[in-house]
């Protein structure tokens, strides 16, 4: 029997909560005979920088590489905005994406049937909605140098960051793209902004180059602020899409608005041998925290892609997500997913549905 090692790292707000529930149904596979369990639970973000003076201990880095897997809950505590940046929870997640070497990012953006109604747009344009928006996590705006803030020759202040990207990142994250691609409806979405950044221009060029290797897949390309657009106007146009850093960070945000609630979406961020950090996409929602409100399904979710991708246990990630669709079903309901009929309830009411739709 395999035996599944993994780091939880609940995090702040929420975060111990929504991982407590994806963890009891990961134990009631185990309990079921798919796999054996060694969980080891570290501090990070705002509950690690209280403990001990770092958003990312080294207790807690050395754990998440020793670590097959890592179930991550969420970071972010408004209390600590003042910090110097490199000292906020969110440094917690950058972290780890560059020590781990997490450079692709997959987010599916699915509407269930039971909640196409409570989406932002009209049923009939999401109704059947199922992409799967895949970010390059390591490059791009949010890493180059150089960067900062500087003090101009007349006394004024000015920012700059840097954007980019080399040849072999844009490849290496082109392959993720069509290989994902070819598992689905083969077509590929790549989104840059070509006419205006010479960063994105060498992104179309080289996205186009690796395109020749996969011959069964249809390569298209669009301009972000047209994507931005289009995710509104006719969301079910896109398949797979491919974008950078940036790009995808804001996409995905808002792809997540058009599922009915962004609680419902989990994500995986991936390195070379499909090791994964996975986590829910929503934030720590601390006006919430420790109220036995929150929707543990994104994180249940995300522990199903982690079952998939780095265990390579398709049986027991389907067996998760059968459970979720089976709770959308028929109840019940946290309040970002309530509709009439369903019984209400909190965090720990649906993960106990879940584990009893589990079985």
């Amino acid at each position: 029997m395999k035996t599944l090692h993994i780091a939880v790292l609940p995090g702040d707000g929420i975060g111990p909560e929504i991982t407590h529930q994806a963890v009891r149904l990961l134990q009631r596979l185990a309990e079921q005979g798919h796999f054996a369990l060694e969980l080891d639970h570290a501090d990070v973000g705002g509950a690690a920088y209280r403990s001990s003076g770092h958003p990312l201990p080294e207790a807690t880095l050395r754990l998440a590489q020793q670590a097959d897997a890592v179930l991550f809950g969420s970071v972010g505590d408004f209390s600590l905005d003042t910090l110097p940046r490199e000292l906020r929870p969110e440094q917690a997640i950058l972290g780890l994406r560059k020590h781990l070497q997490l450079f692709a990012n997959l987010r599916p953006a699915m509407v269930y049937p039971e909640l196409a109604a409570a989406s932002s747009l009209k049923p009939e344009v999401v109704a059947g909605m199922d992409l799967l928006i895949i970010r390059e996590l390591t490059g791009d705006i949010y890493f180059g140098q150089p960067r900062g803030i500087r003090i101009l020759e007349n006394g004024e202040r000015e920012g700059f960051d840097t954007m980019r990207y080399s040849e072999s990142e844009i490849r290496r994250i082109a392959h993720i793209g069509f290989q994902a691609a070819q598992k689905r409806g083969h077509r590929l979405c790549s989104v840059d902004k070509a006419n205006v950044l010479e960063t994105t221009q060498l992104w179309r060029d080289v996205v186009t180059e690796v395109s020749s290797e996969y011959p069964d897949v249809a390569l298209s390309h669009m301009y972000v602020d047209n994507a931005a657009m289009q995710l509104l106007k006719n969301p079910k146009q896109f398949d797979v899409m491919l974008t950078g850093n940036m790009f995808g960070d804001i996409l995905s945000d808002e792809a997540s608005m058009l599922t009915g609630s962004i609680g419902m979406l989990p994500s995986a961020s991936l390195d070379a041998n499909n090791k994964g950090l996975y986590e829910p996409i929503h934030g720590s929602a601390p006006d919430i925290a420790g109220k036995d409100l929150a929707n543990p399904m994104a994180t249940v979710l995300s522990a199903a892609m982690m079952l998939r991708y780095t265990f390579g246990l398709e049986a027991s990630a389907v067996a998760l997500e059968n459970a979720v669709r089976r709770v959308l079903a028929t109840g019940p309901a946290t309040a970002d997913i309530a509709r009439p009929g369903l019984a209400s309830t909190g965090c720990s009411g649906m993960g106990d549905a879940l584990l009893a739709a589990l079985g």
